[in-house]
C-alpha cells in the first residue's frame, strides 16, 4: 500500500554517478514512501471490491498515522490524536452490520486492515485487540435487549478496553478481582495489569470472581467512573505506547456482564490480532529496507563497487526479507479465513470449533514469530552502523515484534499442537494467568 504523497526520486539520490551531492541521512527519510510493488495489500483469497471500498475509507487515516508513527514511538507520545482519527471513521464498528450503523465487514476484511494499520504503527492496530474480541462477542449475544445496547454504543464510537490479567499474588486459574453486590447493584473492586487499550476506552472488560457464578467472568464497567484510576507504567522496551498498564478499580458499578461459555473462541481472535500486528511490523520494516537501500550511496570496501541498490548480497537480503513478509501475511491471513470459516459452520458443535480455532492460531503463531523476528532483524544487513542510530529508530520494528513475541508464549502453543496431532488432546481453555500453587510472583 501507499502512504503519503510527493517523495524524492530515489533512483537519482542513490546513484552516486548520476547525484553525488545529494546524499541523504537515514534519519532524513521521509517516513511516506510509495511502495512500486505490484503484489496485492495482503496475499490470499477475499481481498476484493469489498475489502476495496473499505480500505479507500481508512487509508487516508493509515497515511496521517504513518507520518508520525517513528517520532511517536521515539518520543513516547500516547497516540490520543490518532486514536481519535480511527473513531471518526468509526474503526471499531467495522464488524457491526450496516442498519445497526456499522460496516457490515467480514471478519477476513477486519485483519486485513488491522495488518495496514500496524504498518502505518503497530502500536494503534494493537490497542483495539480487545474492541475487536468485544465486537464478536456482541455479535453472538443470544439476549437481544443486551446486544441491542452494545451495538448502539459501538456504532455511536464507543471504545472498549481490556482488564483481565492480574500481575501477580493470584493463583492460577483464580482471580483476586471480585465483583461484590450492594443495595441490588454489582460493584468491581481490584486490580488488573496488562490493560491494552483501555487508557483509549469509554469503558473496560474485566475478569472478576463472582460469588454467585464459579469460574472466571467478565464485567464491563465504565473507565470514567471515579473509581477507575488508569496508569501508564508499561516499561517494556517495545509497543510502549498501547496503554499496557495498570488499572485499578475501587467500586466501581458494573454495566453489564457478558454472557460466558466453556468453548467461547475469543482467546483465537485476540491472538490472531497480535498476529495480524506482528505482519504489519514486518511489512514496515520492510518498507524501511527498501527505502534506505534505495537513498543509500555509501558503500563498503569489501563491497563489488556497484551502487547499493545493486550489490547482490544487500538483494538477497531484501529478497529474502520480501519472502518472510509475504510467508507471514499468508500464515495469518490463513488462519483468519480458518477461524472465520469455522465460526459460520453449523456442522460443528462448540468444542470443535474452539478447538479449529485455538488451533488454527496456535500453528499461526509458532510459525509467524520467527519470522517476523527475523525479518526485523535483518533490516539492519544491508545498511550497516548508521541504521542503528536513534534518530532513525529502526530497531523499533524489531523491539515491537519481540515485545508481542512474548505473549503467550508460543513454545506453549507449539507444543499444544503437537500433542492434538499425535494424541488428539484438544486445546484447553485457561481462564486466568497466576503463580502456580505453592509460589509467589509478580510476573
Amino acid at each position: 500500500m501507499s502512504f503519503g504523497a510527493s517523495i524524492p526520486d530515489f533512483n537519482d539520490l542513490s546513484d552516486p554517478a548520476r547525484n553525488p551531492a545529494n546524499a541523504i541521512e537515514l534519519d532524513q527519510l521521509p517516513e511516506s514512501r510509495a511502495t512500486r510493488q505490484l503484489l496485492k495489500a495482503t496475499p490470499g483469497p477475499g481481498a476484493d471490491e469489498q475489502y476495496e471500498q473499505l480500505a479507500a475509507i481508512f487509508r487516508p487515516v493509515f497515511a496521517q498515522i504513518a507520518a508520525g508513527a517513528a517520532q511517536r514511538d521515539r518520543d513516547r507520545i500516547l497516540p490520543f490524536e490518532q486514536v481519535g482519527l480511527l473513531n471518526r471513521e468509526r474503526f471499531g464498528a467495522l464488524r457491526l452490520p450496516v442498519e445497526r450503523g456499522g460496516y457490515g465487514a467480514r471478519m477476513s476484511d477486519v485483519f486485513r486492515l488491522l495488518i495496514e494499520l500496524a504498518e502505518a504503527d503497530s502500536h494503534l492496530a494493537q490497542l483495539w485487540r480487545a474492541q475487536m474480541a468485544f465486537v464478536e462477542n456482541v455479535l453472538k449475544f443470544e439476549d437481544e435487549a443486551l446486544q441491542a445496547k452494545w451495538m448502539e454504543r459501538i456504532a455511536a464510537g464507543h471504545i472498549v478496553g481490556n482488564a483481565y490479567t492480574e500481575r501477580g499474588g493470584n493463583q492460577l486459574g483464580t482471580l483476586n478481582t471480585t465483583a461484590s453486590t450492594k443495595d441490588e447493584r454489582w460493584y468491581v473492586t481490584g486490580e488488573k495489569f496488562y490493560c491494552t487499550g483501555t487508557i483509549f476506552a469509554d469503558w473496560t472488560t474485566v475478569a472478576v470472581t463472582h460469588p454467585e457464578i464459579p469460574g472466571r467472568q467478565i464485567a464491563v464497567v465504565s473507565t470514567q467512573h471515579s473509581g477507575v484510576r488508569i496508569l501508564d507504567d508499561w516499561d517494556g522496551f517495545g509497543q510502549q505506547l498501547t496503554g499496557t498498564g495498570t488499572t485499578q478499580f475501587d467500586s466501581v458499578p458494573v454495566d453489564s456482564f457478558i454472557p460466558q461459555h466453556e468453548n467461547d473462541p475469543e482467546s483465537a481472535i485476540f491472538q490472531l490480532v497480535l498476529l495480524a500486528v506482528q505482519a504489519g511490523i514486518a511489512r514496515a520494516a520492510l518498507n524501511d529496507m527498501r527505502n534506505s537501500v534505495q537513498a543509500r550511496t555509501r558503500s563498503f570496501s569489501t563491497g563489488t563497487g556497484v551502487p547499493v541498490r545493486n550489490e547482490p548480497q544487500v538483494l538477497q537480503v531484501v529478497g529474502e526479507v520480501s519472502a518472510e513478509v509475504f510467508a507471514v501475511e499468508s500464515v495469518v491471513m490463513g488462519s483468519v479465513l480458518e477461524v472465520e470459516a469455522a465460526l459460520q459452520d453449523a456442522n460443528l458443535n462448540a468444542a470443535e470449533r474452539y478447538a479449529v480455532c485455538e488451533l488454527a492460531a496456535d500453528r499461526a503463531q509458532s510459525i509467524v514469530q520467527p519470522l517476523v523476528i527475523s525479518a526485523t532483524s535483518k533490516l539492519f544487513d544491508p545498511l550497516g552502523a548508521s541504521a542503528t542510530r536513534a534518530s532513525c529508530n529502526m530497531d523499533r520494528h524489531w523491539r515491537n515484534a519481540r515485545t508481542i513475541a512474548t505473549h503467550n508464549p508460543a513454545i506453549y502453543k507449539s507444543r499444544i499442537v503437537g500433542d492434538y496431532e499425535i494424541n488428539a488432546v484438544p486445546p484447553a481453555r485457561l481462564n486466568s494467568i497466576g503463580d502456580i500453587p505453592g509460589t509467589t510472583g509478580n510476573y
